[in-house]
C-alpha cells in the first residue's frame, strides 16, 4: 500500500492523501477530488471504510496508514470522520485530518448523539432498517438510505442521474457504527481543517459549525449538499491542498 518511490507527489515532497468514506457512499464518492489532487502530484489512496463499527473501522484503516512511507493527510466523509479520529490518534506520519461535510467527535461521542444535537438532518426519517446474518448467527441491522429519498436527503446538487445510480450503489453502515463513540481524539494532537457544507440535510451546517470550532479547526464554508465532494470536487481539492500545504515540512 505504499506509495511508489518515483511518483511525482513523493518527488515533490507531498504527503499521501487518504480518503475515508462514510455510510450510504463508497470510495468512488471521491472520484473528482482524487483526480484533481492527482495533476497537482499528490499520491492518494481511498479506503474502503468497512462500515461496521467504529473501532474495528478504525483499525482498519490505521493498518492502512500505517503501511505508507512518508507524510500522510487524511480526508473523511460523514461517518468516515468518527473513523479518522480514532485512528490517527498516535499516527506519527498523519500531519492533518480533513473533515468534509463530516463529524469530528469527542471522546464517547457517536454519530447519532451528534447528529441529535441539532435540527436540520433528514437521514432518520430516510433510512431503511435491513436485518442481516453475523458470524456467529445472529442477527444484527444495517441501514440504508431510501432510494427514492436519497437524491434530495444525500446529494441534491448533484446531476440526477449520477445521484439516482448513487443511491443504487450506497454502501450500508451497520447500526453499531452510528452507535459506537470514540475512544481517542486525535484532532487533539493533530491540525485539523473543516469543509462545512451549507445545504447539508444529513450533517447539519451548526453542527459541523460546532464541531469545527471546538476543535479550533480552519474552516472554509461551501454552498453544497452532504455530497459537495462528488458535486464540488474542486473546492475540495482545494481545501485539502492548503491544508497538505499548511503542514508540510
Amino acid at each position: 500500500m505504499t506509495a511508489a518511490p518515483d511518483s511525482p507527489g513523493q518527488k515533490a515532497g507531498l504527503p499521501t492523501v487518504v480518503f475515508v468514506h462514510g455510510a450510504f457512499a463508497d470510495s468512488s464518492s471521491w472520484n473528482g477530488v482524487i483526480a484533481n489532487l492527482k495533476r497537482r502530484g499528490y499520491p492518494a489512496i481511498a479506503v474502503a471504510n468497512p462500515l461496521r463499527d467504529v473501532q474495528g473501522d478504525a483499525a482498519y484503516v490505521r493498518s492502512i496508514v500505517d503501511s505508507i512511507d512518508g507524510p500522510v493527510v487524511m480526508v473523511a466523509h460523514s461517518y468516515g470522520g468518527i473513523v479518522i479520529t480514532e485512528a490517527a490518534d498516535g499516527a506519527a506520519n498523519v500531519k492533518a485530518l480533513v473533515y468534509v461535510a463530516s463529524v469530528s467527535p469527542d471522546v464517547g461521542e457517536s454519530v447519532l448523539d451528534l447528529v441529535s444535537k441539532y435540527p436540520g438532518s433528514e437521514l432518520g426519517t430516510s433510512i431503511k432498517m435491513v436485518p442481516f446474518r453475523l458470524p456467529d448467527g445472529s442477527t444484527s441491522m444495517e441501514q440504508y438510505i431510501d432510494q427514492d429519498k436519497f437524491p434530495a436527503v444525500f446529494a441534491a446538487d448533484v446531476d440526477p442521474d449520477l445521484a439516482a445510480l448513487m443511491a443504487v450503489t450506497q454502501r450500508p453502515a451497520a447500526q453499531s457504527a452510528q452507535t459506537g463513540s470514540v475512544t481517542k481524539t486525535a484532532w487533539k494532537s493533530i491540525p485539523s481543517w473543516t469543509l462545512i457544507s451549507k445545504q447539508d440535510k444529513g450533517i447539519p451546517p451548526d453542527l459541523q459549525r460546532f464541531m469545527a470550532d471546538r476543535a479550533g479547526s480552519t474552516t472554509v464554508e461551501v454552498d453544497g449538499s452532504h455530497a459537495v465532494a462528488v458535486s464540488q470536487p474542486g473546492p475540495v481539492a482545494d481545501f485539502i491542498d492548503t491544508a497538505a500545504r499548511a503542514t508540510a515540512g
